[in-house]
């Protein structure tokens, strides 16, 4: 399980989003062995609980695609336990640059955070952020669980990492990081989620990769497409 030293990480970068085929993806793992590394974690499990209002205004406001826009997630490695590390993370993005604020905890302490009750750090610029987001929106109450199988890759010698997101999945009932790992597919069988990102331009090099593999950017939000699958459900029954 990942457990970061400093409980609190500032990340500012781009990042860019792909579906992609099972050919694809194939295609993509087998070109980049040249220039990225494997993370020693390797393929890991990974939940994310998002907040939101309960009429779902964080993730409304999201879909309409406005210049920006925030939202708040409880994260963990596997299945969670009382005293497992969690990651509170808040993340914008403001025209094209993605800003996130991620401090580690537990979840009981996290709920009491959301209760109301005190700070999710001791003190800092980090702490205030998301206290003020939190006490902006009011009430916010776990809305959405997305899980993913990921594969981390990274540059050696520089600031590029690469994920690949396996078998992305969601679910709205079961609201728990302490649940399970199941949930409703968001994509076809084999699809995955490729996510560029880097703090300066994309190198020639993937570039290449990626136009030789028709693989071409897109506007995705996991979060956004397990809001549209639910309200058709809905509709639905």
């Amino acid at each position: 399980m990942a457990v970061v030293s400093n409980p609190v990480v500032v990340m500012k970068r781009y990042e860019m989003k792909y579906i992609m085929s099972p050919e694809q993806t194939e295609y993509f793992k087998e070109s980049v062995k040249d220039y990225m590394k494997i993370d020693k974690f390797g393929l890991t499990s990974i939940a994310s609980l998002y907040y939101d209002t309960p009429n779902y205004r964080l993730i409304r406001t999201s879909v309409e695609k406005p210049p920006f826009k925030e939202k708040i997630r409880l994260r963990s490695y596997g299945i969670a336990t009382d005293t497992s590390p969690v990651f509170l993370e808040l993340k914008r993005k403001a025209y094209g640059i993605v800003y996130k604020r991620r401090v580690q905890s537990t979840i009981p302490l996290v709920k009491k955070f959301f209760d109301g009750e005190g700070d999710i750090c001791a003190g800092g610029q980090i702490n205030k952020e998301i206290t003020t987001f939190r006490d902006y929106y009011q009430t916010l109450v776990p809305a959405c669980m997305i899980i993913y199988d990921r594969i981390a890759y990274f540059q050696p010698d520089g600031d590029l990492r690469l994920t690949i997101d396996h078998n992305p999945r969601y679910r709205y009932d079961d609201l728990d990081l302490r649940v399970s790992m199941n949930g409703n597919s968001l994509l076809k069988d084999g699809y995955t989620i490729l996510e560029v990102k880097v703090q300066q331009a994309v190198p020639l090099w993937l570039s290449d990769i990626l136009t030789k593999g028709k693989i071409y950017k897109g506007s995705f939000s996991k979060y956004g497409e397990a809001y549209r699958q639910q309200l058709l459900r809905t509709r639905n029954l």
